[in-house]
């Protein structure tokens, strides 16, 4: 406890620093927007931001990175409540009794609920994030080359397991990402492969390049294939600070979603999307009036918010302890780091304390930033609403074939994110899941280099991860998910979990 308390001390003192402080700002300021604009996202920003991390300290590349990851989801509450639209998926939940209390003149109340509920759930899980970074940390140490490749393949089973959508859709997308990781010479041998003799594949395919183009430029074309209409509210949206009862009243739910959000989080795949419509369904069974539950109920706003929250912040857990990254966004912050010069795992918290510990603190005071920058400004958010989308993409599009040619000089990178932008629309008109395929693509090489290591220490031998007890019981949770995720009633329960409507 004490040495935790330490850790978070020379946390706090990295954090503060003015450069540190700004980055933490930034990086909320530009989450709250991306989550307020509809049809931007985290994922895709992160994507198009990758190059410009390469000029920053990576502390502040990260805190920044981080930034947007969670103010993202802060800022998607605001488009849920008040024009319906989700601007985060993870904001679907929100949007179904949030919009109705809008309706009823308690915009405020709904957005006041939002951001206290957040920033509580937030708190607690930088708290959980820094409690049990050292355990963690102690126990990816033990791991080895054997436990690290069974570490990820259960992982990546969680992720096709958790993943929206079709099950096998969901593996054929982790599959095509392992296969698009080991484009390119081979680690040892140096020979090219599945390069068809083209010059730009000889090095690889750029994870910048892969993830500007399947998540940014996809985006594009995907939100100008698919306009959303936004009819945003033109009442009055009311005090924004509930009154003591209110907030008693709903402390509970807030709660309760802090808890599950908490722990989902961790989950690979799609943890952190999963808690809030697990928290919307608890309160909606231990409601006294479940049938109120679409109207505008407060609580169906206040426990989903706080487990969006809780479950964004603690998806960071394995991606800093053992290097596994649980979702879409923790696979681009493995890249950032890796731009960096800096391998993700438990090697990280002894080898960077100084990272480490300042970007944990960083959450906190970016969840105080966060009720600053939400609630006082709401009215600039609903004014940024009425910006129609084809005024943004043009200026988004100039700044990822910038920023692409700005890693290497090379335009065969633009190209090459454009070709990989049409594929990510042709998933998503197929009704592919794109996040599984960026876990793949970015698990890929470190699968084949840790199956390569555990089988030169074991002399070819494939009976090395079932001696291991600990690598045998990974390999085993992923089977039995998998197991149990093909049963028919699973299936059912599963597809049921993630209707959005």
């Amino acid at each position: 406890m004490i040495e935790t308390i330490e850790h978070l001390g020379l946390g706090l003192s990295v954090a503060f620093t003015l450069q540190n402080v700004f980055f933490c700002f930034l990086g909320c300021l530009i989450g709250t927007l991306v989550g307020v604009l509809p049809g931007v996202g985290p994922v895709a920003t992160i994507s198009i931001l990758l190059p410009v991390t390469l000029s920053l300290d990576p502390t502040g590349a990260l805190i920044m990175l981080a930034g947007i990851y969670y103010g993202a989801q802060y800022g998607g509450s605001t488009t849920a409540i008040l024009v319906n639209i989700p601007g985060e998926a993870t904001a679907v939940v929100t949007a179904i009794d949030g919009h109705e209390m809008a309706k009823k003149g308690q915009a405020g109340l709904a957005l006041g609920l939002a951001a206290i509920g957040s920033f509580i759930a937030g708190t607690f899980a930088t708290i959980v994030i820094a409690a049990l970074a050292t355990p963690m940390t102690k126990l990816g140490l033990l791991f080895g080359p054997a436990e690290y490749f069974s570490l990820m393949i259960m992982g990546l089973v969680l992720a096709v397991v958790l993943a929206h959508g079709s099950l096998t859709k969901a593996l054929a997308m982790i599959v095509a990402g392992v296969l698009l990781s080991c484009v390119g010479a081979d680690m040892e041998t140096g020979r090219e492969r599945m390069t068809f003799g083209l010059h730009m594949l000889t090095d690889g395919i750029e994870f910048v390049a892969l993830a500007m183009g399947i998540f940014g430029f996809g985006e594009i074309f995907k939100n100008l294939a698919d306009p959303e209409k936004r009819d945003v509210m033109r009442g009055k949206i009311g005090r924004l600070l509930p009154t003591f009862g209110e907030l008693r009243h709903n402390l509970g739910a807030i709660a309760r979603g802090t808890g599950l959000g908490s722990v989902l989080g961790v989950l690979p795949g799609n943890g952190a999307i999963l808690a809030p419509f697990a928290s919307y369904a608890l309160e909606k069974r231990i409601s006294d009036r479940p049938q109120d539950f679409g109207k505008g109920v407060p609580q169906a706003v206040a426990g989903p918010e706080s487990a969006n929250n809780a479950g964004a912040q603690t998806s960071f857990i394995p991606l800093l302890t053992l290097g596994l990254p649980p979702n879409a966004v923790m696979a681009l912050m493995v890249g950032a780091m890796m731009i960096q010069g800096i391998v993700p795992g438990p090697q990280v918290i002894e080898n960077s304390p100084d990272l480490f510990w300042g970007l944990v603190a960083s959450m906190w005071i970016g969840n105080l930033m966060l009720v600053v920058i939400n609630l006082p400004l709401i009215g600039v958010w609903v004014k940024l609403l009425k910006v129609p989308y084809r005024l943004l993409f043009p200026a988004i599009v100039a700044f990822c074939c910038i920023g692409l040619f700005s890693i290497s000089n090379d335009p065969a990178q633009v190209m090459m994110a454009g070709v990989l932008g049409l594929l990510g629309f042709a998933l998503y008109k197929l009704q592919f899941e794109a996040a599984p395929l960026a876990l793949g693509f970015v698990l890929g090489r470190l699968l084949e280099e840790k199956l390569r290591q555990a089988l030169i220490i074991s002399d070819g031998s494939m009976t090395t991860f079932l001696t291991s007890p600990l690598s045998l019981g990974l390999l085993l949770v992923g089977a039995v998910a998998l197991t149990i995720a093909v049963l028919p009633s699973i299936r059912r329960s599963r597809d049921e979990i993630f209707v959005e409507d």
